[in-house]
């Protein structure tokens, strides 16, 4: 089964991989639309935060999540696929979680900037730093060659330069950008939800197979994340609302980036993909669920047993 699952690889069809690529691009271009100078500049004005941030993504979650395959010896593509997740930069929707969550706003935003931008370097090096210490997963690397500069090339190319060229125009531009930003977004959400929708039909019957054996997996997965982003927060006795913004950005992941990475550097390996897959999911059911408890549902949940 091991050989198997390993072996797996999905299929995109022609052309799914630069439909992937211009869609991530426009939700990309869509979120700096968003973004100011001024979200750049919380660093020095809340610096705490940000610090706390960028440790629990950056730093935490792929040492939680190199402490977690030691402990549980997933098949290696599975592995591989977990490293993948924990090395991108927080989700796009993390800033409307942290928004339902009665988070703090402003410093989710400028997690999700400073992020996005690290990225360009951060992803591929935490990436290749950490599987490269786990035997299984360095034989795979070294197995595909992977080209770390062409990583670092196409995330610069779907992240760095939307980022860019939306702020840009976002400055010069700002009462288009406001107009916009909302229909460019939705746009490439759903854009990318029907290429996602078309993948997966051209590969239900792998998922199926397969998914039960990564679903255990993300859940534990995510859940450090949550709570690790959280703990950080409480850690630097940051505000109630500052540690619901780190917990969502570091467990609201950009598996969409990770799963263009994996189609473009490891030939479709499926048990990457399947895990990157699923985490998009659940991480958007999740996302709603700690949101409902962090903005009404503690409350229902503490008032339905005052009066019980």
């Amino acid at each position: 089964m091991n050989e198997t699952i390993d072996a797996l690889q999905l299929n995109l069809g022609s052309g799914g991989l630069m439909i992937m690529n211009m869609s991530l691009a426009i939700i990309m271009f869509g979120v700096a639309l968003e973004l100011k100078i001024s979200h750049f500049k919380a660093i020095a004005e809340q610096p705490k935060g940000i610090f706390s941030g960028f440790i629990s993504q950056f730093l935490f979650l792929p040492a939680i999540t190199f402490i977690l395959i030691w402990l549980l010896e997933p098949y290696p593509s599975f592995a591989l696929g977990m490293m993948m997740v924990a090395a991108c930069p927080g989700g796009n929707i993390s800033n409307f979680f942290t928004q339902l969550a009665r988070g703090n706003m402003a410093l989710s935003i400028s997690l999700t900037a400073i992020a996005t931008l690290l990225a360009v370097l951060a992803t591929p090096l935490n990436f290749t730093f950490w599987a490269s210490l786990y035997p299984p997963t360095a034989d795979i690397l070294r197995e595909i060659q992977v080209n770390l500069v062409q990583v670092f090339q196409i995330v610069g190319l779907i992240l760095g330069i939307p980022l860019i060229l939306g702020m840009l125009f976002r400055h010069y531009a700002e009462n288009y950008a406001i107009q916009w930003t909302g229909w460019i977004k939705r746009f490439g959400i759903v854009f990318f939800g029907c290429f996602v929708v078309v993948a997966f039909s051209m590969n239900l019957e792998h998922f199926l197979g397969y998914v039960h054996f990564v679903i255990g997996l993300v859940f534990l997965h995510n859940l450090l994340a949550l709570v690790g982003g959280y703990s950080w927060g409480k850690l630097f006795n940051l505000p109630e609302s500052d540690c619901k913004s780190i917990a969502i950005e570091t467990g609201i992941q950009n598996s969409g980036l990770g799963l263009l990475l994996i189609f473009s550097f490891f030939n479709s390996l499926g048990g990457m993909a399947l895990i990157a897959a699923w985490w998009g999911i659940w991480h958007i059911i999740v996302g709603f669920i700690i949101s409902w408890y962090w903005s009404t549902g503690k409350t229902s949940i503490k008032k339905l047993f005052s009066n019980a």
